[in-house]
């Protein structure tokens, strides 16, 4: 089961919108979801909620303030002292290898360049926990990526990471229960192809009657039969 759920970004107004910050707005939909409220915890440099569930143990969300190069100093620390193991933490980050709208769940793996899950891997001491990759596309040259993560996405690419948002939300309740394997098939499912139009029968049948109908056809005159048995009478049988 999932007991530390954390965002990646980074803090102030400044960045609120810019796609470095989609780990942040997943915690934010998150805690709206759960009815939790995120509050500024100086033990754990960030912004923090608990949620209490019966019968099992709280649950924690946390959106580091330390910047996102030293992301792990936070989710450490908040860690440690509750004793929740790496795969028991959830973080979610933003990812240039994939296309807004898209998003992957892993548990493991290496940083792929990204500073903050290096960061978390490093303060954890290991690299077991999981990810939700919400993908922020790239800008096609790896000179522009910095710029390109600190800057807030075009108002289509943005409905399409909140989009994904909205969808891998509904894997958080399979991962409170510790159901990872159903959490991944949400997550990862394809979405349902678009049914075709129906068609209106009276507009068919009405479609059908206007077509003429090849059998149809008017009545030979006696120029075209005289000219079909001449034709028929120079043809070349093959031996």
């Amino acid at each position: 089961m999932i007991r530390l759920f954390v965002g990646l970004g980074n803090p102030g107004p400044a960045y609120e919108g810019t796609r470095h910050n989609a780990g942040f707005w997943w915690i934010d939909a998150l805690a709206a979801r759960l009815g939790a409220r995120l509050v500024p915890e100086r033990a754990y440099q960030g912004l923090l909620a608990r949620v209490d569930r019966p019968g099992a143990p709280a649950v924690w969300l946390l959106e580091p303030t330390t910047y996102m190069n030293r992301s792990g100093v936070s989710v450490a620390a908040l860690a440690r002292f509750f004793k929740i193991p790496p795969e028991q933490i959830l973080v979610v980050h933003d990812e240039l290898d994939l296309p807004p709208g898209q998003a992957r769940l892993k548990r493991g793996g290496g940083s792929g360049g990204h500073n903050g899950i290096k960061d978390c891997q490093h303060m954890l001491g290991s690299p077991d926990f999981w990810r939700l990759r919400l993908g922020i596309g790239h800008p096609g040259d790896r000179a522009e990526v910095v710029d390109y993560v600190l800057r807030k996405p075009a108002p289509e690419q943005r409905d399409a990471i909140v989009q994904a948002i909205e969808r891998t939300l509904d894997a958080a309740a399979p991962m409170l229960d510790g159901a990872m394997d159903q959490a991944l098939a949400r997550i990862h499912a394809k979405p349902p192809r678009p049914k075709p139009p129906r068609r209106d029968p009276a507009r068919a049948g009405a479609d059908s009657a206007a077509q003429p109908r090849a059998d149809m056809r008017p009545p030979a005159s006696p120029d075209d039969a005289a000219d079909a048995a001449g034709a028929a009478g120079t043809m070349r049988i093959p031996r």
